[in-house]
């Protein structure tokens, strides 16, 4: 079957540049069997407040971490995370400011870190300026998870040729057929979302879990990263050895919003065991 041209695209782009981003993975991965991933959005409750999260992250070892731009619709995200996109922007945080803390927070701490948000963003900038502006400050990738990959050829390409990753989510409503065809165009690592729904809820891990990420494999040799519902030693304990990735977002905010510094603390120490 003759390919279209974006397929085309994201051919190209995976051929080129290097990626930083699975290269960085492998090299942790050598050093432990799970990795963690865990998400802040920037400004909420503030750029204060945030840095004192990532601080807690740093000392619990997190490898990888999410800053979320904040964006009016964000509909991949659970309740916790709407409050905080929304507060965040009522605050009146900008994007400018979003790429500066980034890059403040790429020259200190020893975790690599993803730009997540929406296409909005990158399209209100520009493609190639969004990606200039995430690789200069520090960034090694991007979730963006309402763009459809069939249409994110020439993102992809521009991506690779600065050394970027553009994560794929694999679902568990996917086909093979579009399994295979996300894992011909992922790079970096792979985003496997536990269930149906938004961030937030509990997952049940068990035999139809491990059956998805086992599918997940069929289709990439990348490190795969599970996340939605992750919150507890338990669910690491289940993930080792399936995935290579835990990724924590919500039950981490709400630590914080328990109790700060302290609360957030004991939670990534609880996860320890």
């Amino acid at each position: 079957m003759e390919r279209t041209e974006s397929e085309k695209q994201m051919a190209a782009g995976r051929a080129s540049g290097a990626d930083h981003l699975e290269a960085y993975l492998r090299q942790r991965l050598a050093q432990k069997p799970l990795l963690l991933m865990t998400h802040v959005v920037c400004g909420y409750p503030s750029f204060d407040d945030n840095w004192r999260e990532l601080e807690v992250m740093a000392e619990a070892g997190v490898d990888l971490v999410e800053l979320q731009f904040p964006f009016s619709e964000p509909s991949a995200d659970g309740p916790l995370f709407v409050k905080a996109n929304q507060l965040s922007l009522e605050r009146g945080v900008r994007r400018d400011q979003c790429f500066e803390f980034m890059a403040r927070v790429s020259e200190h701490f020893p975790f690599k870190v993803l730009m997540m948000g929406y296409y909005n963003t990158v399209f209100k900038m520009g493609e190639a300026a969004f990606l200039d502006a995430l690789a200069k400050a520090g960034g090694c990738g991007y979730i963006v998870p309402d763009l459809p990959v069939q249409e994110a050829g020439h993102l992809h390409q521009l991506s690779a040729e600065r050394g970027l990753s553009p994560i794929v989510l694999m679902t568990p409503t996917n086909s093979d057929a579009r399994l295979e065809m996300l894992g011909q165009v992922a790079r970096g690592m792979i985003y496997a979302v536990a269930r149906k729904g938004v961030t937030g809820d509990k997952t049940e891990m068990g035999a139809d879990l491990e059956a998805f990420i086992a599918r997940c494999r069929q289709h990439t040799s990348l490190p795969v990263g599970v996340g939605f519902g992750v919150s507890e030693k338990a669910d690491l304990d289940f993930l080792q050895g399936k995935a290579e990735i835990a990724i924590i977002g919500t039950a981490a905010l709400k630590a914080w919003e328990e109790g700060g510094e302290t609360a957030l603390r004991k939670f990534f120490q609880d996860l320890a065991g």
